[in-house]
């Protein structure tokens, strides 16, 4: 709708003023399809800035919240707002995420499944960075399997940055399975680049 044109007009405490109005954040999720698919025939662009304020207010508490696999619907407008602005999905997100307690294992489920096909290969390389910046744990190792899965090619810098810290934390995964399926997969998939 052109009213929608609002949120490119808006200033970052005004957006969110904004999202708590409508309340976007507990919005039914049929209807977060349908903002979602309005937010991608906007014209022009949602700004950097504009499009994090509304990936932290349209899902950032729905997928913290995650105790079992997201909804088709959830899935549906998540797919659609990372096809446009992967970027800043994943700085808010994929953070969150990262840093949030516990196992989070639907989380962890959710962010593999975006790696694997639904973001950009320069989100991919952020995902990476953004997992390689916190101590590895079992809970990281899958979304580590998914970016090695989609088997980009990397920028030498980061792929030093991944065996240097795979090599550094090595020994607090002597008896993982998961640990030894990733050294496998970054010794096949860049072999002509670790020695």
């Amino acid at each position: 709708p052109p009213k929608l044109s609002i949120l490119n007009n808006c200033s970052a405490s005004q957006l969110e003023g904004l999202c708590s109005f409508l309340q976007l954040s507990t919005c039914p999720e049929p209807f977060l399809v349908r903002f979602c698919s309005w937010l991608l025939a906007l014209s022009p662009d949602l700004s950097y800035t504009s499009a994090a304020i509304l990936a932290e207010q349209l899902f950032l508490r729905r997928v913290l919240s995650l105790t079992q696999p997201p909804s088709r619907h959830l899935m549906a407008a998540l797919t659609s707002f990372c096809s446009k602005y992967s970027h800043p999905f994943c700085r808010v997100l994929v953070a969150a995420v990262l840093q949030g307690p516990g196992e989070g294992a639907e989380q962890t489920k959710l962010m593999c499944e975006l790696v694997e096909e639904c973001l950009e290969p320069h989100s991919v390389q952020l995902v990476l960075s953004q997992v390689l910046e916190v101590p590895l744990s079992e809970k990281l190792l899958p979304v580590l399997q998914a970016v090695l899965g989609r088997q980009e090619v990397l920028p030498p810098e980061l792929l030093d940055l991944l065996v240097l810290t795979m090599c550094q934390q090595a020994p607090a995964f002597s008896t993982s399975l998961d640990f030894a399926k990733l050294v496998t997969a970054v010794l096949t998939v860049y072999q002509s680049q670790v020695s």
